[in-house]
């Protein structure tokens, strides 16, 4: 019995050295994640504000243009397009100057500007896809009516799955999460209705 442990007995400082290199590669691992700096909350929130605010507008500008498909060429509803999405950014990065000078007295530093560019660049981040789609329609793969349809349904899907976590996210009860989905779906819808009016005349 002694002589059968033995062998055991030897190979288990080899076992310990691997078992000590594997929980520290681990170890190493886990702090990696763990010293990712997170974007802190406030700043979250903003960016978000702006994405579902470039994707209604975006939506918006994309059902005029399809409503108006006869008189728009597929360039021109391309260019259209990334011209609103860059003033809507444009429009968040100097309203954050201005936000930040009236509160603080002060130009903001390089790590705010840094987080006010993160912040407004969602918003062009939210026309990514539908940019693509209105492109190729330029280039001549798909029909521009196609593509305008299909950026609107990537809008609509975008605000459906924002509005659909944020409500989930609220734990409170399920038919409370369906009438809150329901009003933010029947206020999302007012407010492309009030879009469509704007930027079609």
């Amino acid at each position: 019995m002694e002589e059968a442990a033995a062998p055991d007995d030897a190979d288990r400082p080899e076992r310990d050295a691997d078992a000590r290199a594997s929980a520290g590669r681990a170890g190493r691992s886990r702090r990696s994640r763990d010293s990712r700096p997170e974007r802190p909350i406030d700043e979250q929130v903003d960016a978000l504000k702006e994405r579902v605010y470039a994707t209604f507008t975006g939506l918006a500008i994309v059902l005029v243009q399809h409503a108006n498909v006869e008189h728009v060429t597929a360039g021109r509803a391309t260019l259209t397009l990334l011209v609103g999405i860059i003033a809507i950014t444009a429009a968040g990065f100097v309203a954050d100057v201005i936000a930040h000078l009236a509160v603080h007295a002060a130009f903001p530093d390089g790590e705010e500007v840094g987080r006010m560019l993160r912040t407004s660049g969602t918003a062009i981040a939210s026309a990514g896809v539908p940019l693509i789609l209105l492109a190729l329609a330029a280039f001549g793969v798909f029909e521009l009516e196609g593509a305008l349809r299909a950026a609107s349904i990537v809008y609509l899907v975008t605000l459906g799955l924002i509005g659909f976590v944020a409500v989930r996210r609220t734990r409170v009860a399920w038919w409370k999460q369906l009438t809150a989905l329901g009003a933010l779906v029947a206020l999302g819808l007012g407010v492309v209705l009030l879009q469509q009016l704007a930027h079609g005349h």
